[in-house]
């Protein structure tokens, strides 16, 4: 949600939508969905790639549907559901194999005409060098790296998201920042992304 819509009376906040959803208008559902598709779908995508974000998000907003009746509004609806699509994500992982990232489906830091083609699969190889390096992290040190440093969420709200107590979620960023790290400094190529 924009700060814009955040303070436009206007436009239903997320509670004003979960309640008129568990009252049967589903219209108000779409809404959620359309408001947090995006931050779903990158958060799915840097834990299970870009192949099968599409599809854990589709579960992680059908689970979130079915749950709604359980949210207390005790924290934002986006933490929650964000909960809802790191545990999509890690079972997704439980059931398949990661599989290599495909660099046709990487998003290219600036548009293809301003970049010569050799440059532009340079830079789609560093792209795919540096997301399989993320997914050789375990998960739970891939989600908070992602969550904290690719979203920018706090540390307490990733703790709220991942069930971890917020002591852990500081650790294993810190282990997980500096085994990326140590990953980037074996091929120094990688820091050249752009």
């Amino acid at each position: 949600m924009s700060p814009n819509q955040a303070t436009d009376p206007s436009v239903p906040q997320d509670a004003q939508l979960v309640r008129l959803t568990t009252e049967g208008d589903l219209r108000a559902f779409e809404q959620l969905v359309e408001r947090h598709r995006d931050v779903v779908v990158r958060v799915a995508a840097r834990i299970v790639g870009t192949q099968d974000a599409e599809d854990v998000s589709q579960d992680a907003f059908l689970r979130a549907f079915h749950r709604l009746g359980a949210f207390r509004g005790d924290a934002p609806f986006h933490a929650w559901l964000l909960r809802i699509a790191h545990n999509a994500a890690l079972d997704h992982l439980a059931r398949k194999r990661a599989e290599p990232v495909d660099p046709e489906d990487l998003d290219e830091p600036e548009a293809p005409s301003q970049r010569a083609p050799a440059e532009r699969l340079e830079v789609r190889e560093r792209i795919e060098r540096l997301e399989r390096k993320l997914r050789a992290l375990s998960p739970q040190h891939r989600v908070v790296l992602v969550l904290r440093d690719a979203e920018g969420l706090s540390y307490e709200e990733i703790a709220e998201i991942t069930s971890t107590p917020l002591g852990s979620v500081k650790g294993r960023l810190h282990r997980a920042r500096r085994e990326f790290i140590d990953m980037l400094r074996a091929n120094t190529y990688d820091w050249e992304l752009s």
